[in-house]
């Protein structure tokens, strides 16, 4: 049994039980309470016991948990005042990971990875909207036409709606104005550099469940304080990433430790208007993916700012200060009050507008998975830096990975944009030598009725285009269908319409049908 993990001190000393670490948790406070220290000592306990983790370094400040601290003045007080002296500076193993490929290695999904409801939220579409794109994956998906980027999917989406006619009848109606509505918002993400996200090669979860040689957990740490800019990016990635945890992984049941812990930064954001059905969907997977041996760890100023039925499932729960300046403040102070189980020997409304910088209201789940009573602790101080390290040691570590150069070369392969080429190509050939046969019928028509005495009745009328299919484009047509068939039949979408056919793989090939 792996042994408990000391993350503060009070009246007692509060210890997080890895078995039970899965069980979700709340780190909530106002900016500037502690809440990104208490995320690293969180960090660097799990990674202790072997333990990877996922964080979004959302303010460029957690890139010092790869080094041994040791100069912060305040951290040498808060183990002076823990009596904490057996204490030992030390860094943790650590994968930096960056969308935009500059401070990390890129981490890329694909298109039909992503999936229509992910990127309708992303793209902010309507119901109608929402429904056509759903539509255009599924033509995609039909006919085998992989989605990898956005050239493929802007490509997707004029195909369809140049033949709106021909898919109306087995898809639905296909809206002009919703075309239209999905090609612009592909143009804003091009525009906001989220064309970095999409493509090849896709990030691969064995990656991120790393440890190292001595066994630590790898730290992998998302560079987010860019991404952050474009909010819907950000949480659109992170939602992804926890779906392919959540299909990807088989059920382990009760496990002394985690597989893997999840922090999710600024969470708010992630509740932020979300359409009915997307919330559905999160509060499903945070509620079935400890199964995986994932715990999911929701980061955010309130309480208050997580739904209750996802904030019912987050059973270790750490609260710094809150402010209770107006009515509204006192009222949200009171509610997160309320979240707690009640200790008989504190006043926990009173006291969580009395914390200091590094002090917390906490409770986390005991051996049987029943909330402690909670407690007003000191955070244990990190062993690693607090804050940034230079350029130069991130460049350093980034270097000396052992992914280092893969994601780095981006894969190019037949897609739907080259399908939809060549089908053109195809299309035109076909066309061209179908108007030579009837040009050169015609003219032998011609010379036989300038031989012939009597008219010759004509096959058919002139300037009447033959319906029957040249060779070349039967056996397109019929490549397509075959190749549809095949495709459709593997291809299958999981609980945020994200391709989860990434073990289905094309003979030869080493890659996935659809993703």
């Amino acid at each position: 049994m792996t042994d408990p993990l000391l993350i503060a001190k009070g009246k007692i000393d509060i210890h997080l039980l890895p078995q039970m670490a899965n069980r979700h948790g709340l780190i909530a406070g106002a900016t500037g309470t502690g809440k990104t220290v208490t995320l690293q000592v969180l960090a660097e306990n799990f990674s202790k016991i072997g333990v990877p983790v996922f964080v979004a370094d959302v303010k460029g400040d957690l890139s010092g948990v790869s080094q041994a601290g040791g100069a912060n003045p305040k951290v040498a007080e808060r183990v002076t005042a823990l009596g904490l002296t057996a204490f030992e500076y030390g860094g943790c193993p650590v994968t930096f990971w960056d969308i935009f490929g500059e401070q990390g290695h890129p981490v890329r999904a694909t298109i039909s990875e992503m999936g229509p409801l992910l990127l309708g939220r992303l793209l902010g579409l309507n119901d109608t909207q929402s429904g056509v794109l759903t539509l255009v994956f599924r033509v995609a998906d039909d006919n085998g036409m992989l989605l990898l980027d956005l050239q493929d999917l802007r490509a997707m989406v004029q195909y369809v709606g140049d033949h709106a006619a021909t898919f109306r009848t087995q898809y639905g109606n296909v809206s002009p104005a919703s075309i239209g509505a999905i090609q612009r918002q592909l143009l804003h993400l091009e525009e906001i550099g989220a064309e970095h996200l999409f493509g090849e090669p896709a990030l691969s979860l064995e990656d991120l469940i790393q440890t190292d040689a001595q066994g630590r957990g790898v730290i992998n740490i998302l560079a987010a304080d860019k991404l952050l800019h474009t909010p819907m990016l950000y949480t659109t990635f992170l939602l992804w990433l926890l779906a392919e945890l959540f299909e990807q992984l088989p059920e382990m049941g009760d496990l002394e430790k985690p597989k893997l812990v999840f922090f999710f930064d600024e969470a708010h954001l992630l509740f932020d208007d979300p359409p009915k059905a997307l919330l559905e969907k999160i509060e499903q997977v945070t509620r079935l993916i400890r199964s995986k041996g994932v715990g999911v760890y929701y980061v955010t100023q309130n309480p208050l700012d997580i739904p209750d039925e996802i904030l019912g499932q987050l059973g270790n729960r750490v609260q710094h200060a809150l402010r209770a300046f107006t009515p509204r403040d006192q009222k949200a102070v009171r509610a997160a009050a309320q979240t707690f189980r009640e200790n008989e020997g504190l006043d926990v409304e009173e006291a969580i507008t009395q914390l200091g910088v590094g002090e917390a209201l906490i409770s986390v789940l005991d051996a049987k998975g029943t909330p402690t009573p909670v407690e007003r602790c000191l955070v244990m101080p990190p062993h690693s830096m607090i804050g940034p390290i230079t350029v130069e040691q991130r460049r350093g570590i980034i270097d000396t990975s052992v992914i280092a150069g893969y994601y780095e070369k981006e894969i190019e392969r037949d897609s739907a944009y080259d399908m939809l080429i060549k089908r053109a190509e195809q299309k035109a050939a076909a066309d061209a030598a179908a108007a030579g046969a009837e040009a050169a019928e015609q003219a032998t028509e011609a010379r036989e009725r300038e031989a012939s005495p009597a008219p010759k009745p004509r096959k058919k009328a002139a300037g009447r285009k033959s319906t029957r299919q040249s060779p070349i484009e039967a056996a397109a047509t019929s490549a397509m269908r075959s190749a549809g068939s095949q495709f459709g039949r593997s291809i299958t979408r999981g609980i945020f319409g994200r391709c989860s056919a990434r073990s289905n793989r094309i003979a030869g090939s080493g890659f996935s049908t659809a993703c």
